[in-house]
């Protein structure tokens, strides 16, 4: 467990740090259940998530999909009404343990939802504004020195070539697919070391999910990626490692092309198969 002296900012800075290395975990439940109010939506859930690694979540409406998603950046905290028994570890850290401060949670471990959510201001100060929110080192910064970063962070998201000529132009203005690719590369400047994404492609079309999937594919290895999805196909494509998730537990965790073609458990072929969900 961290000590209250402890943050979980200190990971971006090394000092926490695990080795280089993908057979370690970045994020370990264990034992986690939740209620929201007297309905339990988690039955204790035990998974152990590597870094450096892409994984999906998949499952029927109301498994607990994202549930888990936003326990493990601690979103469903906002609701007063939920319960969590258990833990979440972060790169061996207890995230919910004594001393953790919230905002520190948020910024190492980002999260893009379903619909894109730009905010109504231009797209450099959008890229810009978690690090001004959070940047540590943000006072008496250029704003050519900002100016590089929020560049930075849209050639990461593969996103620089389409929008360098309009900056100022009003982020909410931008496509699905580039508000998609902006609301990830907000997170970059931050310096996360996990990225949830719940359902990132949901409002794209095919082409946008293939730019999305693109751009996750590139981030992986540098960010632990994990992506709740219900289509089957893109958890086939858009992953190293999958879980499937039923009624609230985890009924298995495996390679991705290991579970898509000789799955441990019948409930895992009935669904990817088809027969439910």
């Amino acid at each position: 467990m961290l000590q209250n002296t402890t943050t979980l900012a200190d990971l971006s800075e090394g000092v926490l740090d695990a080795p280089q290395d993908s057979e370690i975990n970045a994020i370990s439940a264990v034992d986690l259940s939740l209620w929201y109010g007297d309905f339990q939506a988690l039955f204790d859930v035990n998974l152990n998530i590597k870094k450096g690694l892409i994984t999906s979540l998949i499952g029927p409406s109301g498994c607990g999909k994202t549930t888990f998603l936003r326990s493990v950046n601690r979103i469903n905290e906002r609701l007063g009404y939920v319960r969590i028994d258990g833990s979440i570890s972060v790169l061996g850290h207890d995230i919910y343990g004594e001393g953790v401060e919230l905002i520190q949670v948020r910024k190492q471990i980002g999260m893009v939802f379903q619909r894109p959510n730009p905010l109504p201001i231009s797209i450099r100060d959008n890229v810009l504004f978690g690090f001004n929110l959070h940047g540590e080192n943000r006072k008496g910064m250029s704003k050519q020195d900002k100016d590089d970063i929020a560049e930075m962070a849209l050639r990461k998201v593969l996103l620089w070539d389409e929008v360098k000529d309009r900056l100022d132009q009003k982020a909410t203005e931008l496509s699905l697919e580039e508000q998609q690719k902006l609301c990830i590369a907000r997170l970059i400047p931050v310096k996360p070391v996990v990225m949830l994404m719940d359902e990132p492609c949901s409002a794209l079309d095919p082409k946008g999910t293939e730019a999305v999937e693109e751009l996750i594919w590139e981030l992986a290895g540098d960010y632990t990626i994990v992506i709740v999805t219900h289509n089957m196909a893109q958890a086939r494509r858009a992953s190293h490692e999958c879980i499937f998730m039923l009624m609230g537990k985890v009924i298995e965790h495996e390679a991705t092309a290991r579970l898509f073609v000789t799955p441990d458990k019948r409930e895992t072929a009935d669904y990817i198969e088809g027969r439910y969900g």
